[in-house]
């Protein structure tokens, strides 16, 4: 062995420990800044807690004993809660009149198995009207992690890596760095020491790239702590990033068994369960009901993901993208409505590592060019979708908004189902799989699954709802909020009814008279100084403007937006119409997003409430009601979502006496068959991984009747 090679491996064993060490560094403060959030967050899990047992009856614990305790002394002492009796101390319950040992103990031991329960499974509210030192502390944890930004799981997971492999072939590596040594061990020795050597260089081989990736994050991870106000403005500006994070580090998930019972046949799960996640490309952690919405994609290769919206479904399309183009993927297609093209672009390039090209407006040749040279994502229209060709190489087709393709024969539908044909991976996503009818499910189901529906015929029966849902369950994924997303503050609905105005009276009857349908949903504008509506829609603008809160109206009509817009005063934004380019389109959200305080911003209700975040608006007005319950309730989607941090109050106006009334019927009866075949997917009913379901004993079960008790209207 020559010296030249012995001070070679010297300056690799260098090098590597070198690397080693910045690894570790990382890893421990990766973990100093997670054992900071998780001690803010215990002492704020006790209290709220304590405040759910504070409102428990003491009759829960006689259900944790399969009524075994009896409850009556403890009752008629005053004892009205389960915070009660677990304060209490043994000598107080015992010396209650009929409460032996025996009683005693089991009613603290009930109370303290709910009272873990309820620890372990309560969801952390954040309420940003109330800003406590304990939230602030967490907060501004919180930012220590938040700031590093989307490349910190894989910085993490880099630095384990580096560290569990340089622990193990540096010492391997050693004897190769010193000549004389090396003399000492045998040969068998010597080719280990050398096999290490190379292993090593392997791993040294992007060491620029991964030594700035693992420094970077360690920058961020010692940067000095915001105060507080800092810390809350950059929670309310990334709530969604704060609450995945939190959900991850204290391990809480929904817990709704009910939403988990059904039938799904055994072997569909564990295929979705044994499903790899490859992670490599993707720049965003999952919540692990993402995670199973897109292993679900991957095992069924063919689906329609159904969640509700506010969801990430995009997100859960992205990680689905990411892990196969980090296999054996080079081409994907994502098609779209023109209105969320600039969004999905944003997003693939943000949550992601991967290449997006958009094939719309003047670039269209030269990025559909770059994208078959090169690979990557495509983002494409509808409408552009059926002048392009296949690709061969294509491994994935996206189609957001799928319920655009419910008729199979418009261009539209029929350029999707060319694509369908010809790519293996196929994920249809739509909050709204039916909008009038079944037989809009079962196209979309067709299109993915031809013949799969053949045997099932819908009914207005129960059964058959039931054999429908079993049916498309090998297709057909759904979660909705209340299961998944348990931060969300609450959603208020109210109904504004409004007598009509002479003027808007006279304006009514003629419409009515002429038969014109459209005239009459907006005969209440018609004169807008004298409108009664156009009063309270005022008065509910001006209380929010008192507060400081945005507003978001939605109109089906752009005369109603036009007739709103002077009518307020307030900063106003837009209108968003059908007919705005998507980039305008995104520039009127963006600055209605980043205006200071109240403002305003004007929306179709057809356009608006289509793939746009509106987080900051927390108050929405929608002005007459509409023919399809979707249009309204993908509209308030668009507040009341992932990162949504203040209560969000929906107010419809509605005139008494008028076709407000009868528009409400028809939408209440669509909203009972979308109920019924595709509220809930047999998957998501039956399989908890779905929605991030893990315990399943009596006293989880006992704290989620009751928190399904205290928040259900009465």
């Amino acid at each position: 062995m020559g010296s030249q090679p012995a001070r070679e491996v010297r300056d690799l064993l260098g090098r590597a420990r070198r690397l080693l060490s910045d690894a570790r560094e990382m890893i421990a403060e990766h973990e100093r800044a997670v054992a900071d959030v998780r001690a803010a967050l215990e002492p704020l899990r006790g209290r709220q807690a304590r405040a759910e047992l504070g409102a428990m009856p003491v009759s829960r614990l006689k259900d944790v004993t399969s009524g075994r305790l009896r409850i009556g002394a403890l009752q008629e002492a005053g004892y009205g809660t389960v915070l009660s009796v677990l304060e209490a101390t043994p000598y107080e319950l015992q010396k209650l009149p009929g409460v032996g040992q025996q009683t005693r103990w089991q009613a603290q031991t009930a109370a303290e198995g709910i009272a873990r329960a309820t620890r372990k499974s309560c969801t952390l509210h954040i309420d940003v009207d109330n800003r406590d030192p304990e939230t602030t502390r967490l907060l501004v944890a919180l930012h220590r992690l938040v700031a590093v930004g989307p490349d910190l799981p894989r910085a993490r997971r880099t630095a384990e890596t580096v560290a569990r492999r340089l622990d193990e072939l540096i010492p391997q590596a050693r004897p190769l760095g010193n000549r004389l040594r090396g003399l000492l061990y045998g040969s068998r020795r010597r080719a280990r020491a050398a096999q290490a050597v190379a292993q090593i260089a392997g791993l040294l081989t992007d060491e620029t790239e991964t030594r700035l990736l693992i420094a970077q994050a360690t920058t961020d991870l010692l940067r000095p702590p915001p105060d507080g106000a800092l810390a809350w403005i950059d929670f309310e500006i990334r709530a969604a990033d704060h609450y995945n994070l939190l959900a991850e580090l204290s391990a809480t998930a929904p817990s709704d068994r009910a939403a988990a019972e059904g039938f799904l046949p055994g072997e569909l799960t564990a295929r979705v369960k044994a499903q790899e996640l490859d992670d490599t490309l993707r720049r965003v952690s999952l919540r692990g009901y993402q995670a199973f919405g897109a292993q679900f994609a991957l095992a069924q290769r063919r689906v329609i993901l159904g969640d509700e919206m506010g969801l990430g479904k995009t997100i859960q399309a992205i990680a689905v993208l990411a892990h196969l183009h980090a296999r054996e993927t080079t081409h994907s297609l994502v098609v779209c409505p023109a209105s969320v093209l600039i969004n999905w672009l944003r997003e693939i390039e943000a949550r992601s590592s991967l290449r997006a090209y958009r094939l719309h407006g003047d670039e269209r040749p030269l990025a559909h060019a770059a994208w078959l040279e090169r690979g990557g994502v495509a983002v494409t229209t509808f409408d552009g979708l059926h002048t392009l060709d296949t690709v061969p190489q294509a491994g994935m087709l996206v189609v957001d908004e799928a319920h655009y393709v419910k008729n199979p024969r418009t261009r539209r539908a029929k350029a999707v189902a060319r694509w369908s044909r010809h790519v293996g991976t196929v994920l249809f996503m739509t909050g709204t799989p039916m909008e009038n009818h079944i037989e809009e499910f079962r196209s979309l189901v067709d299109h993915l699954q031809p013949g799969l529906l053949g045997q099932v015929e819908p009914g207005g029966t129960t059964d058959r709802a039931q054999a429908f849902r079993r049916a498309v369950a090998p297709v057909y994924l759904r979660r909705n909020q209340k299961d998944v997303v348990t931060e969300l503050p609450e959603l208020v609905h109210m109904d504004e009814w409004e007598e009509f105005s002479a003027a808007d009276a006279a304006a009514y009857r003629e419409a009515v008279e002429s038969g014109r349908f459209m005239t009459m949903r907006r005969a209440a504008y018609a004169v807008p100084e004298q409108s009664a509506k156009l009063e309270r829609l005022r008065e509910l603008v001006g209380k929010a403007a008192d507060a400081g809160l945005k507003v978001v109206v939605f109109s089906y009509f752009r005369d109603v937006l036009a007739a709103v817009g002077p009518a307020v005063d307030s900063p106003v934004h837009g209108p968003i119409g059908g007919d705005l380019d998507p980039g305008r389109r995104q520039q009127v959200v963006d600055a209605f997003t980043a205006a200071r305080g109240h403002a305003v911003l004007l929306a179709q209700i057809q356009a608006g409430g289509t793939g746009l975040n509106l987080q900051a608006a927390s108050v929405v007005i929608i002005c007459e009601p509409q023919v399809k319950p979707t249009l309204e309730s993908q509209a308030v989607a668009r507040a009341h979502r992932m990162g949504q941090v203040r209560r969000v109050q929906v107010h419809r106006l509605l005139t008494p006496d008028s076709m407000d009334e009868r528009l409400l019927e028809i939408m209440h009866a669509k909203a009972a068959l979308f109920d019924a075949y595709a509220r809930r997917s047999h998957l998501a009913e039956s399989t908890p991984a779905a929605i991030d379901i893990s315990d399943e004993s009596l006293a989880d079960r006992i704290v989620r009747e009751e928190r399904q008790r205290l928040t259900t209207p009465h």
